[in-house]
């Protein structure tokens, strides 16, 4: 069985504020293999992006990462020093952010800041690493890549510098990248053709992904697992085709619901009741049960993640095939 490029076990994030502790990522575990894409969704606030910047060491205080093991390659990347992780970060695993000017530089041009990147992890020439940076944005779908190496990031339109970070990100043939939203400011076209690339990329290339997102059209067709999360913690796991055709969770059917569909079209669209709650010292139980039309007295305390199906897993006392 081939070790997976990335196992995440029982992580946990949280905030220290004034008003007590916010669990932004809590007991979350899953794994990619190196070539398999997964797919991390959830409405906003559910804590996806905090669960990838917690693998590549990125939480600020008053967040830190206070349990859990973070494992890339069979290594515990928790309790490093901060000079070994940033050797491992933009090498063996990089970030797209959802806004590129978190990763461009304003005031220098493209292929500075490309250069730069392959030479802080490679022992190569200059000229060397501007030709990788080149065939990177020409990976992309940048037209003119010499001519675009010498811009700034302001010459660009949102969806451009979005491709030129995620060129970057590619530089250095990361063993994991974790992509949050990437595709967002880009249209549909390109939105595909990236989509595509990324899927390649990951197939020739052996790069595990991960892709953090609340579109399940644009996972539908890229994932291989989802893993879906609400209010912290992960509440349904398993392939794509089997958790968008046949969800587990009555949260994730609720997701799947809302969706717009060409097969109801004049239909209004379905609603998950209520609001998320809130992540400042929870309430035990079940997260989803004021929400939740199967919960009853057992959602009370805290649903154990459970395999009512092979190869599922779900985080619920009532699951749908129940």
């Amino acid at each position: 069985m081939t070790e997976p490029a990335l196992r995440v076990e029982d992580l946990r994030t949280h905030f220290h504020a004034r008003q007590g502790i916010v669990k932004a990522v809590e007991d979350v575990s899953f794994s990619v293999a190196p070539g398999k894409i997964l797919g991390l969704v959830g409405e906003s606030g559910s804590g996806k992006s905090v669960t990838g910047f917690s693998i590549i060491g990125l939480v600020d205080p008053p967040g830190r990462v206070v349990a859990g093991r973070i494992l890339l390659g069979g290594r515990n990347l928790l309790g490093l020093a901060p000079e070994e992780m940033r050797r491992i970060r933009g090498n063996r695993i990089a970030m797209i952010f959802q806004d590129p000017m978190m990763t461009l530089n304003p005031v220098l041009r493209i292929d500075t800041q490309m250069i730069e990147a392959v030479q802080a992890h490679a022992d190569v020439g200059r000229a060397t690493a501007r030709e990788r940076a080149r065939n990177a944005l020409a990976r992309v779908g940048i037209a003119s890549p010499d001519e675009r190496l010498l811009a700034y990031p302001h010459q660009f339109s949102g969806g451009m510098r979005q491709r030129v970070a995620i060129a970057i990100a590619l530089l250095n043939k990361p063993e994991l990248i974790i992509a949050d939203e990437p595709t967002t400011a880009l249209d549909v076209t390109i939105q595909g053709q990236i989509l595509f690339e990324m899927q390649k990329l990951a197939r020739e290339s052996g790069t595990a992904l991960i892709w953090i997102t609340h579109d399940l059209s644009v996972i539908a067709g890229l994932a291989d697992e989802i893993s879906v999360m609400y209010a912290g913690r992960i509440v349904e796991q398993g392939s794509v085709d089997q958790v968008l055709d046949a969800p587990l969770h009555p949260y994730t059917q609720g997701l799947i619901a809302s969706v717009p569909s060409r097969n109801r079209r004049g239909e209004p669209l379905q609603q998950i009741p209520g609001m998320t709650p809130s992540l400042l010292d929870p309430a035990p139980g079940c997260a989803f049960r004021e929400r939740c039309a199967r919960a009853d007295s057992t959602c009370a305390d805290d649903p154990p993640m459970s395999s009512p199906v092979a190869g599922r897993q779900v985080r619920c006392f009532h699951p749908l095939t129940a």
